[in-house]
């Protein structure tokens, strides 16, 4: 009987080591609340753990549409699918998406830093893909606070004379983020040399997506903000990283310490299918 170990767990959440594809393929269907998923761009970029980000573009739509149709079939009914990505790549990822779900909305996430490339116009922004399975089962409005300068404290805008009107839980979040730049100082970081994404953009996708004690499941754990996103806004969690799990396990052990090692709060186990129709998780050291 085949039997699937996680490399960790908290009283959240588990994460495996392993390909994604070996694990989402042993979900069962219907069961994931949220899918955020962050994948590698092919841009052979340098992520100092030997993976190779630099496959021929046949190889590499063909490996990614493999995991958005296996992610798209674990999403439950009203369920969330998000994915960051480069806007030329998320062209092509939202055509394939279009097939299984429901285009909600593109968020574009300000790029700062970047440069001209060739013929084309100054690059300034991430696309954050967002899609759900059919209806959303859940949508929270989400409020910002209402932007001041940094050097003299005051509010940027006048809002037109309309601000004794607005909320006084402030602004409401729109699909321009303008403050999710990645981490490039290496004290906010996990793993140096690698610029990761703030918590800030997972989490707001889980925050609007999902309602606490629901399953959000990333693919591609990287520096683990997705899981500590989860971890703490009351969310369980599902976690897949290839190479960099212990970077993960040593920033949840810093962050919930208290978490660690325990095992999940929600029965982990009937999200798993095998070929003979049962299902099995085994919990680390009770054989």
């Amino acid at each position: 009987m085949m039997s699937i170990i996680p490399y960790m767990t908290t009283s959240r959440g588990a994460l495996f080591h392993d390909d994604c594809m070996n694990i989402l393929v042993k979900i069962r269907s219907n069961t994931i609340d949220c899918v955020f998923a962050d994948p590698p761009f092919n841009l052979g970029k340098n992520y100092n753990n030997g993976f190779n980000d630099k496959i021929s573009e046949a190889d590499y739509y063909s490996w990614c549409f493999s995991w958005i149709e296996e992610c798209s079939r674990i999403i439950k009914p009203g369920g969330a699918f998000f994915i960051y990505a480069l806007p030329e790549i998320a062209v092509r990822f939202a055509g394939h998406l279009n097939k299984h779900m429901q285009f909600r909305h593109w968020i574009a996430l300000s790029m700062k830093g970047t440069y001209s490339r060739g013929k084309k116009l100054y690059p300034a922004h991430y696309a954050l893909l967002y899609y759900t399975k059919g209806e959303p089962n859940a949508f929270n409005k989400l409020r910002l606070p209402i932007p001041t300068c940094r050097h003299c404290g005051k509010e940027i805008k006048d809002y037109g004379g309309h601000r004794i009107k607005l909320n006084p839980l402030g602004l409401n979040l729109t699909d321009f983020w303008d403050d999710t730049s990645p981490n490039r100082h290496r004290k906010f970081k996990v793993r140096p040399g690698v610029n990761e994404l703030k918590v800030i953009i997972p989490e707001r996708a889980i925050l609007v997506s999902t309602n606490p004690g629901e399953i959000v499941l990333d693919p591609f754990g990287g520096g683990g903000s997705t899981f500590q996103a989860a971890e703490s806004n009351g969310r369980c969690w599902l976690g897949i990283e290839l190479h960099d799990c212990d970077h993960i396990k040593r920033r949840l052990s810093e962050n919930f310490p208290e978490s660690i090692d325990k095992y999940p709060s929600y029965p982990i186990q009937e999200i798993f299918e095998h070929e003979n129709h049962e299902n099995q998780v085994l919990r680390r050291g009770q054989g």
